[in-house]
């Protein structure tokens, strides 16, 4: 197979004119910096954690991408144009979204850096005008933001640019949301039978030959949401049981705000240091605990009778 696109953390390859195969690695990327460190397990606790919420949506009646497993960190799924110039999108079907979908439950975050900066209103997210959310509390009502895909960096952009960017129409994202939710309510209640908080996530999506809305990439994962240990919440403290715990890793030692002010004065990004050997183990502990969690299924035992 030929390499099609190798991102961060997950490589694409062309096997058919119609297909695609994801490759997870075992790389970890924060801050849009790859870490050197491999993650040993990381990239099958991804692959089988996609899978599992691809069959779910499967059950639900939700078009997606995803054609089955070839090994515990390979999965096959159906191929879409990646179109990276916006004004040659009109017209087309059968292509990527050039958008990602995020959904927030609870104030945390960047959603949390922006409250504390002004740049979002309190009240925008539901809350009374005069209110200062802290962090950790959930949102009167889920909170939806839409960024760029294919740009440098993220952005968020309005409902207005993201019909402009995609050509979709105004009901074609909102159903976007509406399949959004419908996936979010099936995880909340599935993972919060293994004591989960589900806070936030991001889905992406696809415009299929007919028209129709189609769930692409991956979600539900250690690296696209973000997870709480409810136990830890009830009693007022906030165990990040995802991505993020390298994040705040690297902020702990300051790197973080190394980059960010490089990044403000667009001076030369200082390169990421590598993981202490037992971080990266004690990361690679949650990722596989994580897939139970997430799955309600073993992690060995997965990998057992997908390879017999």
């Amino acid at each position: 197979m030929k390499l099609y696109r190798r991102g961060k953390v997950k490589d694409v390859y062309e096997e058919s004119q119609d297909t695609l195969v994801f490759h997870f690695s075992d790389r970890i990327s924060v801050f849009d910096k790859v870490i050197s460190t491999p993650i040993p397990n990381k990239g099958a606790v991804l692959c089988l954690s996609a899978s599992h919420w691809f069959s779910v949506a499967n059950d639900m009646g939700i078009p997606n991408h995803f054609l089955g497993l070839l090994s515990p960190s390979r999965m096959r799924v159906k191929r879409f144009k990646v179109i990276m110039d916006y004004s040659e999108i009109r017209g087309e079907k059968n292509y990527v979204i050039p958008l990602e979908f995020i959904a927030r439950y609870y104030v945390a975050g960047s959603l949390y850096d922006r409250l504390k900066r002004g740049v979002i209103d309190a009240k925008a997210l539901g809350f009374r005008s005069n209110s200062v959310p802290e962090y950790g509390e959930e949102l009167p009502e889920p909170y939806f933001e839409i960024t760029t895909k294919f740009e440098h960096y993220d952005r968020v952009v309005t409902m207005e640019e993201a019909m402009e960017v995609s050509c979709l129409n105004k009901e074609q994202i909102d159903e976007i949301f509406e399949t959004i939710m419908a996936i979010d309510e099936r995880i909340k209640h599935d993972v919060a039978k293994r004591r989960l908080i589900h806070v936030d996530g991001k889905k992406e999506f696809a415009l299929g030959n007919d028209g129709e809305i189609v769930l692409i990439d991956t979600f539900g994962t250690p690296d696209e949401d973000r997870w709480w240990d409810a136990d830890a919440y009830d009693e007022g403290k906030y165990v990040e049981l995802s991505k993020e715990a390298v994040r705040q890793y690297y902020k702990k030692i300051s790197y973080y705000d190394e980059l960010k002010r490089a990044r403000e004065k667009g001076m030369e990004e200082p390169p990421i240091p590598p993981l202490p050997e037992n971080i990266a183990k004690e990361i690679s502990r949650l990722y596989v605990t994580m897939y139970f969690r997430i799955t309600g299924k073993d992690f060995y035992q997965s990998i057992e009778e997908l390879t017999a």
